[in-house]
């Protein structure tokens, strides 16, 4: 089945004001992450002394700085093509751990959520941080699979269910393609109901079947073209009498092109008993096969050395012989 991939437009390149946007952005996120982190020191430390701890800072420490561990090998991990699913659940787990005791550190509702509420933003800018790179990443390598819209999932879940089972089983990161294999696949299936009828599932060949179900069958590959109607009017029949080849001199006999003297040396032998009315350029060119403008020529020259009383001989004449052409 052909399927025509339908490219969409590229993002264009942030701006050089935009990147200055965001590279501030970063910046007063990480200063309110380490802002969060810092702020819970104190009362995971105070709970850690009620615990028993004999050190209480470590634990603090310990959790607070495992969250940007792992947010940024999560990050190198996306980087290499090698992401693990489980890696970008640690920071969430760490966090909610410092959440905790940062709620229990409370004394009232409006400090429970104050203390909870500064550790969780490092686990948001780094989440976005995250996606922004991984997304980036499969753009370039392709393996990124693109959601499908949730209106789509609103209005036919049954639908949008096996059209994201299907990206999902052959790999199909675009969803673009995905939509025109779906396209080609109902007008298959729509043809199989049209040839095998409402039995089609049972009536269809296993291989159409299977390739239906992979989106490999094409609408129009299937059908054969019908043969076309016989003509009112048979054609005639060929004649069977061979026609005559039609003969090409011998490359050996080849006719070649003569130079002008060898024409005038012809034209003196043949014009030898000629009249002086019977030496025209018409008669020239049909007797010697020449050009019109070359039976001009041979006429003056031949007129003109009759003028002179020149002897006209054969070039065939042997040396000696006497015998000389009539004047004229």
């Amino acid at each position: 089945m052909t399927t025509q991939t339908i490219e969409r437009p590229a993002v264009p390149p942030l701006t050089r004001p935009e990147m200055g946007l965001a590279g501030l952005g970063a910046l007063a996120a990480a200063g309110v992450g380490a802002l969060g982190l810092i702020s819970s020191f104190d009362a995971v430390s105070a709970a850690a002394a009620r615990w028993g701890f004999g050190e209480p800072w470590m634990l603090p420490v310990g959790i607070d700085v495992a969250i940007p561990v792992f947010t940024v090998a999560n990050l190198l991990l996306i980087r290499m093509d090698m992401a693990l699913a489980w890696v970008r659940f640690v920071p969430w787990a760490l966090t909610l751990i410092t959440c905790g005791l940062n709620i229990a550190a409370g004394h009232s509702l409006s400090a429970k959520v104050a203390h909870g509420t500064m550790p969780l933003l490092w686990v948001v800018f780094s989440e976005i941080g995250a996606h922004i790179y991984a997304v980036r990443i499969g753009a370039v390598t392709g393996r990124r699979m693109e959601k499908i819209r949730f209106s789509r999932w609103l209005l036919a879940f049954p639908s949008t269910f096996a059209l994201w089972r299907r990206m999902t089983l052959w790999e199909v990161t675009s969803y673009s393609e995905a939509l025109a294999r779906e396209k080609e696949r109902q007008l298959a299936r729509a043809g199989l109901r049209e040839r095998y009828g409402r039995k089609w599932r049972s009536k269809t060949p296993r291989r159409e079947r299977v390739m239906l179900r992979m989106g490999e069958l094409a609408p129009a590959a299937e059908q054969e073209t019908p043969a076309p109607p016989p003509a009112d009017n048979p054609p005639a029949p060929v004649d069977a009498k061979p026609r005559p080849r039609r003969r090409t001199p011998a490359k050996g006999k080849a006719k070649t092109q003569r130079t002008f003297e060898e024409a005038l040396t012809e034209a003196r032998t043949v014009t030898a008993e000629w009249t002086e009315a019977e030496l025209t350029a018409d008669r020239l060119r049909t007797t010697l096969h020449v050009s019109q403008a070359n039976a001009r020529k041979l006429r003056e020259q031949l007129k003109a050395e009759r003028a002179d009383g020149r002897p006209l001989h054969s070039v065939n004449a042997p040396e000696g012989d006497g015998t000389t052409a009539e004047a004229a």
